[in-house]
C-alpha cells in the first residue's frame, strides 16, 4: 500500500471553478438600475455560503439579516426593521471574529446609509421601483447616451454612414473615439455574461473608417443669436456643433493654431492621426461654426468684452497645465512638463533625444504617451517611476502593454524624492525613495517608505505627468467662482448673477475623459438654447433594423489587433489596425440587442430625441 496519492481534482471541484467564473463574469456585468436591496440579500447569501461558521456573529448574524433584507423585499417589513438591520449590521463588524464577517456586515451597513431610500420605498410600497427605469447597460455608462445597440446593428447591415449618423446625434466625433475612447459602455457589456463584452469601441472604427465622408444634417433656420466659445477642444466644438444645429451663430475662440485642444496637441499621432481628427472637426465646420485662432483671453480678449458681444459665453478650456512635483531643482533644463512635452511634439517641435536617458514620473494615460512619444524620438532608454503597484496605474492597461511591449522599462513602487542637477542646472538624476504597499484606503491601496535606503536613476531628460491643471486665473479675475483650480458652476452650467454665462468641460469637472467632455457639451448646448429662449432638440431619422431572434452560442470577441513592436516604434504612424468588414460583422452579430429583449420595448426603449 501506498503511504501518499498525487492530489487530482475531482470533478466537483473543477465544475465548480467553472462556476466560479460565471459568477464573476456576472457579477460584473450587472447593469446600472437593479434593484440594490435584492442584490444585497444575493451578497448576504453568498457571503454565508463562505464564511467558516465558528463564531456567532457570522452563523447566526448573517442568517439574520438575510431575514431581515427579505422581510424588507417581501413587503412584511416596517421602517423599524431598518434600526435592527442597522444595529445587526454593527454587531457582526465589532464582534465577528475574523475580516469575513466584519466585511459582511459593512457590506449591509454600507448599502444602508448609501441608498436607504430603496429600503424606504420597499417597505412604504410594498414593491420595487427600480426595474421601472432599467436601462440598457452599455447606454447607460456611455457618459453621452449614444445609441450603442442601434449603430451596432447598423455596423453589422454594413450601414455604416447611417451607423456615422446616428452617433453624431449624441457624439459629433465618432471617429476620434473610435481611435481613443476608454469605452466605459464595454464595462457593462451583458454579453460578459456568455463569453466577453463586444468589441464596442471597434466597431465604431469601422463605422468611421467605412463610412467615407458624411455631411451634418441641416441646421434649423437662424435664430440671430450669436455665441462665444472658449476653447477649441471636443468639449467647446461639440457645444458649437448643437448650438449650430438649433440655429445659432456660433465663434470658438481657441489659443492655439489649430483646432482639437488635447486632442491635437495631448494625443500623439500614433493613437489619433490627426488626419482622422480632422474628419470630425471638418464636420463640425460645415454646420457654420465660425472659429478664431491663435486668440488668448485676457491678452487678446477681455473677458467682458465676449459678454458684450455676444449673447450667451460659454468658458470650456481644457486642463492644458501640469501640476508641480514640488522638489528643489524642477525648473532645471531637461525637465520638462508632461503637457508641454507632448504639445510641443504635436507642434512639430519635438525635442532630440537620440541616444538620450528618459525618465517619465506618473502612471496615467498621459504617462504612457510621453514614455512612447520618448522612445519614438530616439531615447536610448526610457523608464516609468512611479510609487505604486503596477495594477494600481491609472493608465488603461492596453496602454500600459503597448508601452512595455516598445522596450519601455516600469520602475514601480518608487516615490520620487529629490532631483540631481549638474553645475550647468541640468537634469542628470533623479532620487527616489523604495516604497512598500499598505493599507487600502478608499478602495485603493495606499504605499509608505519601506525602509530601503534611496536607489539613484539617472536621466538626461525627466517629464513629470502627474496630474493636469486648468488655466483660471484670468476668469477669476472676472469674477468666475473658482474652487480648487476648477470652475464651480450651477448643476445646469451657468453662474449666479451671470444668466449669460456659462462652462463646462475639463474647466467644471476638472481633468477628465473625451466622451466625458462631450456629454457635458450636450447639458450646455441644451441650457444655453433655453437660456436663448427656445427648447431646440436634437434628433435623427433612421431606421433600424430589426432584432434577430435566434440562439446566441458562445463565439470570442475580436480584439483590435495592432502593427509589430519593433516596426511602430519607428514611427508615428497609427498603432491599431481595424477590423475587416467579415471580422465587424461577426462582432456586431454577438450583441444581444439588450435595446429590443428585455430591456427597451420592457423598460421604455432608446431615447430617439434629446
Amino acid at each position: 500500500m501506498s503511504r501518499l496519492e498525487f492530489e487530482t481534482p475531482t470533478k466537483a471541484r473543477i465544475a465548480m471553478e467553472g462556476l466560479y467564473k460565471d459568477l464573476q463574469r456576472k457579477i460584473e456585468s450587472s447593469p446600472p438600475g437593479l434593484c440594490p436591496v435584492d442584490l444585497t440579500r444575493a451578497f448576504l447569501e453568498l457571503c454565508h455560503a463562505q464564511t467558516c461558521g465558528k463564531c456567532v456573529p457570522c452563523r447566526i448574524g448573517i442568517k439574520q439579516l438575510v431575514s431581515l433584507i427579505s422581510d424588507v423585499l417581501n413587503g412584511k417589513a416596517t421602517l423599524e426593521t431598518l434600526d435592527v438591520i442597522e444595529q445587526t449590521a454593527l454587531t457582526i463588524m465589532d464582534s465577528a471574529d475574523c475580516a469575513i464577517g466584519y466585511e459582511t456586515g459593512y457590506l449591509v451597513y454600507n448599502g444602508l446609509m448609501g441608498y436607504r431610500d430603496d429600503y424606504v420605498e420597499h417597505i412604504k410600497n410594498g414593491r420595487c421601483t427600480c426595474t421601472y427605469k432599467h436601462p440598457v447597460p452599455c447606454v447607460a455608462e456611455c457618459p453621452a447616451k449614444v445609441d450603442i445597440p442601434g449603430y451596432v446593428a447598423l455596423v453589422g447591415e454594413g450601414r455604416y454612414a447611417d451607423a456615422i449618423r446616428l452617433i453624431r446625434k449624441d457624439n459629433p466625433f465618432p471617429t476620434t473615439c473610435g481611435f481613443i475612447c476608454e469605452h466605459p459602455c464595454e464595462s457593462r457589456c451583458r454579453r460578459n455574461m456568455v463569453d466577453g463584452s463586444i468589441n464596442i469601441r471597434g466597431l465604431k472604427r469601422v463605422a468611421a473608417d467605412y463610412a467615407g465622408e458624411i455631411d451634418p444634417p441641416a441646421c434649423a433656420p437662424s435664430t440671430g443669436k450669436r455665441v462665444a466659445i472658449v476653447g477649441g477642444g471636443p468639449g467647446g466644438l461639440s457645444t458649437a456643433y448643437y448650438l449650430q444645429l438649433m440655429g445659432h451663430q456660433t465663434t470658438v475662440f481657441e489659443m492655439l493654431p489649430k483646432l482639437g485642444g488635447m486632442l491635437r496637441y495631448g494625443i500623439p499621432n500614433y493613437r489619433l492621426p490627426k488626419d482622422r481628427l480632422d474628419d470630425d472637426i471638418n464636420a463640425i465646420l460645415k454646420t457654420g461654426v465660425e472659429v478664431k485662432t491663435g486668440v488668448k483671453i485676457g491678452v487678446d480678449y477681455t473677458f467682458q468684452q465676449l459678454r458684450d458681444e455676444y449673447d450667451a459665453v460659454l468658458i470650456n478650456i481644457g486642463a492644458s497645465t501640469d501640476k508641480k512635483l514640488r522638489l528643489e531643482g524642477e525648473d532645471a533644463e531637461g525637465v520638462y512638463p508632461a503637457v508641454t512635452f507632448l504639445r510641443d511634439v504635436g507642434k512639430g517641435n519635438g525635442i532630440d533625444l537620440e541616444g538620450k536617458e528618459v525618465a517619465v514620473i506618473g502612471g496615467g494615460n498621459v504617462s504612457m504617451d510621453a514614455v512612447r512619444t520618448a522612445k519614438r524620438l530616439g531615447a536610448k532608454k526610457v523608464s516609468i517611476v512611479y510609487r505604486r503597484r503596477q495594477a494600481d496605474m491609472t493608465a488603461l492597461p492596453a496602454e500600459i502593454e503597448g508601452a512595455v511591449a516598445e522596450g519601455v522599462e516600469l520602475k514601480t513602487l518608487k516615490a520620487p524624492a529629490r532631483l540631481d542637477v549638474d553645475d550647468n542646472n541640468h537634469i542628470r538624476g533623479l532620487y527616489v525613495t523604495p516604497q512598500m504597499i499598505s493599507n487600502i484606503v478608499d478602495r485603493r491601496a495606499s504605499v509608505k517608505p519601506s525602509g530601503d535606503p534611496e536607489e539613484y536613476i539617472p536621466c538626461d531628460v525627466l517629464i513629470i505627468a502627474i496630474g493636469q491643471a486648468i488655466e483660471t486665473k484670468h476668469f477669476e479675475e472676472a469674477g468666475i467662482p473658482t474652487c480648487r483650480g476648477r470652475i464651480e458652476t450651477m448643476p445646469n452650467g451657468s453662474f449666479e448673477g451671470m444668466p449669460d454665462v456659462f462652462a463646462g468641460g475639463d474647466c467644471q469637472s476638472g481633468p477628465a475623459t473625451v466622451i466625458k467632455a462631450i456629454a457635458a457639451a450636450k447639458v450646455v448646448a441644451a441650457n444655453i438654447d433655453e437660456y436663448l429662449g427656445y427648447r431646440h432638440t436634437i434628433t435623427v431619422d433612421i431606421d433600424l433594423p430589426p432584432a434577430r431572434i435566434k440562439d446566441n452560442i458562445q463565439c470570442a470577441r475580436i480584439d483590435i489587433n495592432e502593427r509589430e513592436a519593433c516596426e511602430r516604434v519607428q514611427d508615428f504612424d497609427g498603432v491599431e489596425l481595424c477590423m475587416t468588414e467579415c471580422e465587424s460583422k461577426q462582432e456586431a452579430g454577438r450583441c444581444l440587442r439588450c435595446d429590443h429583449f428585455g430591456f427597451g420595448i420592457l423598460k421604455g426603449g432608446r431615447e430617439r430625441v434629446w
